[in-house]
C-alpha cells in the first residue's frame, strides 16, 4: 500500500489531538478517526455545529448513514490503484458527473499543505494535465507550458497562452491582426466578415444552454406569485432573440432546450411558457398591490456567454421592457466572481443568469437549479423538488419524462425563473490553426497545431482561480482543464465519456457501486505519484464541510451539492 494512503488517517489523528488540546478537552484519539472542523465556509460559520457524520480510516471516507441527505455513502481505496464509490441511491448520470472539470483530482499532499485554499493553490497549480502553469500575470494573461511527462503524450504546441477581453469587437480585431490564434464567441453580426476572410475560420458548435431572469421568492415583492407572473408576461423573448442572438438561437419555452430527451416536455401545462402580454402583466401588478409599479435593482455580470452574447444590451432591453409595466429598473453590473458568489448566496432579488450544460443529462439543468438545497431563487418548492428527484433515480426514459412533465408544469406555476433564450454559438480561429475540435464541453487545445509551436487563445474573461473545485465560471473551468484531470473525461467535439485518470470502470447491477481502475504511472506536475488516496482526498475536501481542506474560494462548492445533494456535516438551516 502506498505511503500516502497510510498518511491519510495520520493527518486526521494529529488534527484531532491538536484541536481537542486547544479546547481543553480529552486528547485520546479513537481507533477510527473522524474529520475535524478546521475550515468552515463563511456562510455557515455562525451556525451550530452538527454531530460529526464522517467516518475516516486509512483507506476510506464514509458517511455514518445516508440520512445526511447526499448521494455519496462512501469512497474507499481497494488498493493503490482502485477506488470504489458507494452511493446512497442509483444515479444514471453518475459517470457524466465525475467527468466534469470541477471534480478533477488533486495531489493529496499538496492539498493538505495548502489547506484546500484556492488562492494558495493557484500560485503554483499542481495537476496531472497536459499543461503546467509558467506564469499568471493577473489582468493580462496566463502562460501554460507543455507537460513533457504527460501520460497522454506531449501536447502539439509547447506554449499555450490565455488572454481575455469582454468586448467581442476587440477579440475579433486581435484575431484579424494575428496577435491571437483563436477567439471565443465573436458577435453574430461579425460571422459574415469572418467567413469572407480567407485567413480566418468560423467554427460553429452546439451546446445545451439557457438564459434566464431569476427571481428570489424571499425578497419582496418577488415573494408575491402575481409579481413573478407579471414579470414573466412582460418579457418579449422573441424580440431579444431576434435583436441580440446569432442564427440558430431561439426563444425559450422551457428551462431546458427542446432537443433534450428525456427532459423537454411536449405535453402538459409546462410545454409552453406564458404568452407575452403587456396588458395582462399590468393587471397582475395591480392585483398584487402595485398599480404604479415599483423600483428594483437588476443584477448582472458583464461576461459574454453562449446563452447571453450581448450582456449590456440585453440588460438595457429588459430594463426598457419592464418599464412598460411600471417596474423601474436600476441596472447593477457586478464583477463576475463576486456576482457568482452573490447569486449562490441568494443575495440577488432580480438577476440575469444562465446555464451551459456541464454534462449531457437533464439532471444537470433541473437538479442543480431547483433541487440541490440552493438558495439562488430563495426557498425551494417541495413539490418541484420531489418531481425532479423522482426523475433522477430512473433509467427508463419514458418514466423519467413523466416526472419531467410534472416538473416543467411546476416551474411554470412557481416561476423561480423566466426562461428567455437558448443560444447558438461559434468560435473563430486563424485558418492556419489545424486540427480544431470544438464541442459543447471543451476545446482540444492540446491537439491543435500552429506553425510557431505556440497557440494564443482569447476568451471573454479572466479565470477566477486555478483550482476549480469551488468555481462555476466557464473561463475558469476552461483554464483548469489544461492543468487538471478528472477520473473520466468528455470526448473532444462531442459528449461521450472516455477514460481519464481512470482507465476503466464497472458498476453493480443497480448502479449504487462504481469501481474505478486508476491509470498507473501518472505523476503530478510536482513529481508526486497519482494513486487512490488522491481521489479520496479530492472528493472529501468538497464533500465534507468539516474536512480540513474544505476551504476553496468562496466555500460554496456549488457543484458538489448541485450534482450530489447535501454536504456531509452540513449545518442545519438557520432559523
Amino acid at each position: 500500500m502506498n505511503k500516502k494512503l497510510f498518511s491519510f488517517l495520520a493527518v486526521f489523528m494529529i488534527a484531532s489531538i491538536v484541536l481537542t488540546a486547544c479546547g481543553g478537552g480529552k486528547t485520546e484519539v479513537p481507533a477510527t478517526a473522524t474529520a475535524v472542523p478546521t475550515s468552515v465556509p463563511t456562510e455557515v460559520a455562525t451556525t451550530a455545529p452538527v454531530e460529526n457524520q464522517a467516518v475516516v480510516t486509512a483507506t476510506s471516507y464514509a458517511a455514518v448513514s445516508c440520512d445526511y441527505g447526499g448521494e455519496f455513502k462512501s469512497i474507499e481505496a481497494l488498493d493503490d490503484n482502485t477506488v470504489k464509490f458507494t452511493l446512497c441511491y442509483p444515479d444514471p448520470a453518475f459517470l457524466s458527473k465525475v467527468a466534469f472539470a470541477v471534480f478533477a483530482i488533486q495531489d493529496k499532499d499538496y492539498l493538505d499543505a495548502n489547506g484546500g485554499d484556492s488562492a494558495k493553490m493557484s500560485e503554483a497549480p499542481n495537476g496531472t494535465g497536459p499543461y503546467t502553469v509558467k506564469e499568471w500575470v493577473h489582468g493580462d494573461h496566463i502562460t501554460f507550458e507543455a507537460n513533457a511527462s504527460y501520460w497522454g503524450g506531449v501536447p502539439a504546441n509547447q506554449t499555450l497562452i490565455f488572454r481575455w477581453s469582454a468586448e467581442a469587437a476587440q477579440r475579433l480585431l486581435e484575431l484579424q491582426a494575428g496577435t491571437v490564434d483563436g477567439i471565443f464567441a465573436p458577435s453574430s453580426e461579425d460571422y459574415a466578415t469572418i467567413q469572407a476572410d480567407p485567413n480566418l475560420s468560423l467554427v460553429p458548435y452546439q451546446t445545451g444552454n439557457v438564459f434566464y431572469i431569476g427571481m428570489n421568492n424571499t425578497k419582496p415583492p418577488f415573494d408575491n406569485e402575481l409579481v413573478r407572473k407579471a414579470v414573466s408576461m412582460a418579457i418579449d423573448k422573441q424580440r431579444i432573440v431576434d435583436t441580440f442572438y446569432p442564427p440558430g438561437s431561439y426563444a425559450a419555452e422551457q428551462f431546458i432546450p427542446d432537443d433534450w430527451s428525456p427532459g423537454f416536455s411536449t405535453l402538459g401545462d409546462g410545454a409552453k411558457w406564458y404568452e407575452f402580454n403587456i396588458a395582462a402583466a399590468k393587471d397582475l401588478l395591480t392585483q398584487a398591490g402595485f398599480p404604479d409599479g415599483f423600483d428594483v435593482t437588476l443584477g448582472y455580470r458583464d461576461v459574454v456567454r453562449v446563452y447571453l452574447p450581448h450582456v449590456n444590451e440585453v440588460a438595457q432591453d429588459i430594463q426598457a421592457q419592464l418599464a412598460e409595466i411600471g417596474i423601474r429598473v436600476t441596472l447593477d453590473k457586478v464583477e463576475s466572481g463576486p456576482y457568482n458568489q452573490s447569486v449562490a448566496a441568494g443575495e440577488q432579488d432580480l438577476f440575469l443568469y444562465g446555464w451551459g450544460m456541464d454534462y449531457p443529462d437533464s439532471t444537470n439543468f433541473y437538479d442543480y437549479h431547483f433541487a440541490s438545497n440552493a438558495v439562488r431563487f430563495g426557498a425551494e418548492y417541495p413539490d418541484l423538488v420531489a418531481a425532479i428527484k423522482a426523475a433522477a433515480l430512473l433509467s427508463d426514459p419514458v418514466e423519467r419524462q413523466k416526472h419531467y412533465d410534472e416538473a416543467n408544469a411546476l416551474i411554470k406555476l412557481h416561476m423561480p425563473v423566466v426562461p428567455v433564450a437558448h443560444g447558438a454559438t461559434a468560435n473563430a480561429f486563424l485558418a492556419s490553426v489545424g486540427n480544431v475540435k470544438i464541442g459543447p464541453l471543451n476545446e482540444n487545445f492540446e491537439e491543435m497545431t500552429t506553425t510557431s509551436g505556440q497557440l494564443v487563445w482569447m476568451q471573454s474573461g479572466e479565470p477566477i482561480s486555478l483550482w476549480c473545485g469551488d468555481e462555476s465560471d466557464g473561463e475558469t473551468l476552461r483554464a483548469c482543464l489544461q492543468v487538471y484531470e478528472s477520473l473520466l473525461a468528455y470526448e473532444y467535439g462531442g459528449t461521450g465519456i472516455i477514460p481519464g485518470l481512470a482507465e476503466s470502470w464497472e458498476s453493480n447491477a443497480d448502479g449504487t457501486e462504481w469501481t474505478f481502475n486508476l491509470r498507473q504511472g501518472v505523476t503530478f506536475h510536482n513529481g508526486a505519484t497519482f494513486d487512490a488516496s488522491d481521489v479520496i482526498a479530492s472528493f472529501a475536501a468538497m464533500w465534507d464541510v468539516q474536512n480540513a481542506n474544505h476551504k476553496g474560494n468562496s466555500g460554496a462548492f456549488e457543484y458538489l451539492t448541485g450534482f450530489f445533494g447535501q454536504f456531509l456535516n452540513a449545518p442545519p438551516p438557520a432559523p
